[in-house]
């Protein structure tokens, strides 16, 4: 998935002991039976991706010779790891979602945008959106918050879905990979002593254009690429024809944005105080963590979107239990593809590609890119790549000047982006939130990654040659 546990994170790029002796050459195969049974089984024999997942994970496991109790447990722990890292905060915001929806907030969000920005510019609104409300949280929570307004916007004014998913996504992914203070940058930034004032300055320097890139210009060939129409369990529908009200269009706004307020909050608190222990910061990290900032949002919503529409308590209990249903194959899967990645890193794939990349006699800039790519594309998660890439190539940072670090630090982060596909959780989570097939994620989603961490990377070179 595309964060990780404290414990992780503080591990830096320390790799566990793997469950198999296999050599590097078994060790590679092994990754490409697993991705290629994936992709088969659910292509060409059209089975359930959580059931393709588990199936690949024990070919993977065979393949590379590990013992199959031991697959089992990395498996389990993976999907386990990652459905309490995200399954909460999936359910409270489609909770969120569907309060948003059904009383007639998304509505009103979406008919207020449809009426001031043009047809052209309505995906480049997106894409200012998403920048921002990723700015200070995790991708996932990002999506799960901007996916009814994607939706309605796409259904209403009549758009491709990809027109204006794809600028969203690219918000949101930018910033992840490039900006502080998402986890992944933070410890690279950490691992190599860069400034991180620097390294947000750089990494919204690099980061803009790169997302016009990525965002509204790949969004125009994105849509003539694929077409999709979302689940409808998933597509939020205007209110109900008996609500002759709705949420103003700022009371709606304040609420969908309460939690990126939080979370933003809680990060200022981190840098301004620097202290664990210091009052304000340790209620800040209480009420801006994730969990506690939707809950209280969806809290909220119940009483600025409920009330204003109308809802009795029934109705509330009822919006509440409904929005769960839908969620529940999206889980499975982003959990079965967490516990893929899981396994992918206990057998070794993970430390091979380290191992083999250490006599690599590259400037520091482009080695870690190139490291982040390739622990991208074995492990499937853009965090464990910032954090293995960061430890490797932070010695060679040593002696570098203050501006040149950064773009060491924003180099890892653009790499670990690199061609998300079978083994991201993300991946799936985006193939089920837009009714996608694979090889439709595949041209839309795993392309605007690739071209996110390209571009970026092209950028950060530039810029070396100048700082």
């Amino acid at each position: 998935m595309r964060h990780l546990s404290a414990e992780m994170l503080a591990a830096g790029s320390q790799q566990p002991d793997p469950i198999t002796s296999a050599g590097n050459v078994q060790l590679g195969i092994a990754a490409l039976v697993g991705i290629a049974v994936i992709v088969v089984l659910i292509t060409r024999f059209k089975l359930h991706a959580f059931l393709a997942l588990t199936v690949g994970t024990l070919a993977l496991g065979a393949a590379a010779a590990a013992p199959l109790d031991k697959v089992i447990a990395s498996f389990s722990t993976g999907l386990g790891d990652t459905v309490s890292g995200v399954g909460v905060l999936i359910a409270l915001g489609a909770i969120l979602g569907k309060l948003l929806a059904d009383s007639g907030g998304a509505d009103q969000i979406v008919d207020t945008i449809l009426a001031r920005a043009s047809r052209r510019s309505i995906p480049w609104a997106m894409a200012l959106i998403a920048g921002i409300v990723g700015l200070p949280m995790f991708f996932e929570v990002g999506l799960v918050l901007l996916i009814p307004v994607v939706l309605l916007v796409a259904k209403r004014g009549n758009y491709s879905v990809m027109r204006v998913g794809i600028p969203a996504l690219a918000g949101l992914s930018v910033m992840h990979g490039l900006v502080p203070p998402h986890p992944g940058p933070l410890v690279a930034i950490d691992a190599m002593d860069a400034n991180l004032g620097v390294t947000l300055a750089l990494g919204l320097v690099v980061g803009i254009p790169t997302l016009i890139v990525a965002g509204p210009l790949f969004g125009k060939v994105a849509a003539r690429w694929v077409e999709t129409t979302p689940p409808e369990g998933v597509v939020p529908e205007r209110a109900d024809a008996e609500l002759d009200r709705r949420p103003g269009f700022g009371g709606t706004l304040a609420t969908v944005l309460l939690p990126v307020v939080l979370m933003l909050a809680k990060a200022l608190a981190d840098i301004v105080v620097d202290d664990p222990e210091d009052t304000v910061q340790r209620v800040m990290d209480v009420i801006g963590d994730p969990m506690t900032a939707l809950l209280v949002a969806v809290l909220v919503a119940m009483f600025t979107l409920g009330r204003p529409a109308g809802f009795t308590k029934d109705r509330m209990s009822s919006t509440v239990a409904s929005s769960l249903g839908p969620i529940a194959g999206i889980l499975l899967i982003v959990g079965a593809g967490g516990g893929f990645k899981q396994t992918l890193v206990d057998v070794g794939i993970g430390q091979m590609i380290l191992d083999l990349s250490e006599n690599w006699s590259i400037p520091a800039l482009l080695l870690g890119w190139l490291i982040a790519v390739c622990i991208r594309l074995a492990t499937g998660s853009a965090t464990v790549a910032t954090v293995s890439a960061a430890g490797l190539v932070g010695p060679l940072t040593a002696d570098m000047s203050t501006p040149q670090t950064a773009l060491v630090v924003l180099a890892v982060g653009a790499g670990s982006l690199f061609f998300s596909h079978v083994n991201d959780a993300g991946f799936w989570l985006v193939k089920e939130y837009f009714g996608m097939n694979v090889g439709q994620t595949l041209k839309s989603w795993s392309v605007m990654e690739t071209i996110i961490s390209v571009v970026g990377l092209v950028l950060l070179l530039l810029l070396s040659l100048v700082l």
